[in-house]
């Protein structure tokens, strides 16, 4: 064999010295990525993003689901939901409006919302007075429609939160219920005492009869006693709530002409 041949599969000394001139050769032959292509990681952040767009949106579709089951059932309220949960007993025998006297009707819209009839489920005359209010949203921005809605769907208690949900879906529930249909629920979820709810378990319980049969001053009693029926009772009331309740039977002519929303 000729002494200048080499083996085949021997590595010579200049190939051992060329290798790294060859790789950085390479190297320089490789694009770069653009800044476009650089994409850091962001599969766990958008997962995170989506899950909390995803809370409001299936609360947002239950609410409607049961807003639109709502227009032919008469629901609970979250106070009644609370009590069952916790094996309290609650008292209620829902009744359809035509079954609740109309002194009762007029007593609850003179003490709590006289321009019922007139608004679109908010009364935003009140409302804005009530966010001047330092201490917060009170109780007298509220209109029936919102109070059925805070009974229903959300939770007691004074809460910028809850009221930024209670207004959009009082403009949505008033639309899709309608004044007679949101006055009838409202009567029959409000709380009237102690494990105590609706027109008729209140009658019964308080004054020994029938919604339909309650009195002018009977009604105004029950007006009065709210919105703290605990510690307002119509059936052992005091001074000061028989005056109130006065007061409320002394003004039902302010209403009594705004009620043709609710004829059935």
């Amino acid at each position: 064999m000729a002494l200048g041949r080499v083996r085949r599969g021997t590595v010579r000394p200049d190939d051992i010295r060329a290798e790294p001139r060859r790789r950085a050769a390479i190297a320089e032959e490789r694009p770069l990525p653009s800044v476009g292509q650089v994409r850091p990681p962001r599969r766990g952040l958008r997962r995170l993003v989506g899950l909390v767009l995803l809370v409001p949106g299936i609360a947002l579709g239950l609410t409607l689901t049961l807003a639109l089951v709502y227009s032919a059932v008469t629901p609970p309220s979250t106070l009644m939901l609370g009590r069952w949960l916790t094996l309290q007993p609650v008292t209620r025998e829902s009744v359809p409006l035509e079954r609740i006297s109309p002194n009762l009707v007029q007593a609850v819209m003179t003490s709590e919302d006289q321009r019922f009839c007139q608004h679109n489920g908010i009364d935003l005359g009140a409302l804005r007075d009530a966010i001047d209010e330092e201490e917060g949203p009170s109780r007298g921005a509220s209109t029936i429609t919102m109070q059925t809605v805070k009974n229903v769907f959300l939770w007691p208690g004074p809460s910028y939160l809850r009221k930024a949900i209670e207004i959009p879906l009082s403009v949505a529930l008033d639309a899709l219920w309608g004044k007679r249909r949101v006055m009838e629920i409202y009567l029959n979820v409000a709380e009237w005492g102690d494990g105590i709810y609706g027109a008729q378990a209140a009658a019964r319980h308080w004054f020994r009869k029938d919604a339909r049969d309650l009195t002018r001053g009977e009604a105004a009693l029950l007006a009065a006693s709210l919105p703290n029926p605990i510690l307002r009772s119509a059936g052992r009331p005091t001074s000061a709530l028989r005056r109130m309740a006065a007061r409320i039977q002394g003004r039902f002519g302010q209403v009594d002409g705004l009620m043709g929303c609710l004829g059935g």
